[in-house]
């Protein structure tokens, strides 16, 4: 599976996905990275890539020419999946990060600035993607979010099929050894111990799954 990301500032997409289980990932050839720097589709000598909007309103928007023109140099087959990350796009769930795992190429064009003129969207026929009600500073930190969850779908990157958290249960806390840790408070020379739960030190799996569970509908309990 390919990943082709379109953004004004590749280093930082390259920097994440060259590390850890991604790095590795590529290494072992079950998917590969590659981010573009949009300033190269620019159409002019400065890279100038932004123009002020039609309508009036702050700050600046990002081109359709050079966005359509990247794309286009990238995508070589018509069942290549576009995407645009933007605040009021599709939401990132798990299930739409597994659908997207069917698409040998998946080229994500990362938002700056206002956005980027609509106009790219329809011509790429591209789908917009939010990875929360938040709003950041630019697409490359849900680009990546984008990457990190539809990677861990694809089978060999996580290494055993056990890792896939969403297909266990699992709780939202949880715990190491040692059994009884001991802190020693900040204002008081007391020591206080902490208990690992002692359901889980337990054999019994249906019991800990059970607790798993209740944990999960009443994390604060």
């Amino acid at each position: 599976m390919n990943f082709h990301v379109v953004t004004l500032f590749p280093e930082v997409v390259e920097a994440y996905t060259s590390a850890s289980i991604l790095g590795r990932a590529q290494k072992q050839k079950l998917l590969k990275v590659k981010a573009y720097q949009l300033r190269d589709t620019a159409g002019n000598k400065w890279g100038k890539v932004d123009e002020r909007p039609y309508g009036g309103g702050p700050g600046m928007v990002l081109r359709a020419e050079p966005v359509v023109k990247a794309v286009q140099k990238i995508v070589k087959s018509k069942k290549a999946k576009v995407l645009i990350t933007a605040a009021g796009g599709k939401p990132l769930t798990n299930a739409y990060a597994k659908a997207l795992t069917k698409y040998k190429d998946v080229v994500i064009v990362c938002g700056r600035y206002e956005g980027i003129d609509a106009r790219a969207k329809k011509a790429l026929k591209a789908e917009e993607v939010s990875v929360g009600p938040y709003i950041l500073t630019g697409g490359e930190i849900p680009a990546m979010a984008i990457i990190d969850a539809t990677a861990r779908q694809i089978k060999g990157v996580l290494g055993k099929f056990e890792s896939l958290e969403e297909s266990r249960v699992a709780s939202h806390d949880v715990y190491t050894r040692p059994e009884i840790l001991k802190i020693k408070g900040p204002h008081a020379q007391a020591w206080k111990s902490y208990k690992v739960p002692p359901v889980l030190l337990s054999g019994h799996h249906a019991n800990k799954d059970a607790w798993k569970n209740k944990r999960l509908s009443n994390p604060n309990k």
